[in-house]
């Protein structure tokens, strides 16, 4: 088993495609609605949201590889105008805005969790919660290094990860307490 949906995937090709198919789409709303739980800090163009939250656990409940592809599915939808950025924005003016470099973090992201799970990280939490803060590292290292562009790398830092990093290691934390918690249910009632 390689992610959580593998335990449910149909073994028939084109039922596995469309289940897979199927489980992208769910991301990308999981993720739209993430998104839409938001908490603007009024000195930073960087909102809290559930977003990278989601993503985590994108990689982990999907893999890496349909969980990047619910992530890219997201970033194409609101490029094309659906209202699925945070705020119910949308748009290529979003993706290339202050927080776009956090958004495509998220594909990577999605991607870095999802592999490095599928290695077998699951099933214990340090080695589960080494794989949430590699994903939460990419997002803030894209994030902070296209923010720059706009203010500068000092003031990216400072506002595009220091007032986050409190919420974000709960995020972290909770995502790695969930995921092998799940595996071993998951493996439990398999027997």
């Amino acid at each position: 088993m390689l992610a959580f949906v593998d335990i449910i995937r149909p073994k028939q090709k084109l039922k596995a495609l469309c289940f897979d198919a199927l489980v992208v789409m769910l991301g990308s709303l999981l993720l739209a609605l993430s998104s839409q739980v938001v908490i603007p800090l009024g000195f930073t163009p960087v909102p809290i949201t559930l977003q990278t939250w989601a993503v985590l656990l994108l990689g982990a409940c999907l893999g890496s590889k349909r969980g990047m592809l619910a992530a890219v599915l997201y970033l194409v939808q609101g490029i094309c105008g659906v209202p699925l950025f945070a705020q119910a924005s949308c748009g290529l003016a979003v993706l290339t805005g202050a927080t776009g470099g956090y958004l495509v973090g998220f594909c990577f992201a999605a991607f870095c969790v999802g592999w490095l799970l599928e290695q077998g990280l699951r099933f214990h939490f340090v080695k589960t919660l080494a794989a949430m803060s590699a994903g939460m590292v990419i997002i803030y290292a894209m994030g902070v290094l296209w923010l720059a562009h706009f203010i500068g790398v000092e003031q990216a830092i400072y506002l595009g990860v220091v007032p986050f990093l409190v919420v974000d290691a709960i995020k972290v934390v909770l995502a790695a307490i969930l995921v092998p918690t799940v595996w071993k249910f998951l493996r439990s009632s398999s027997m």
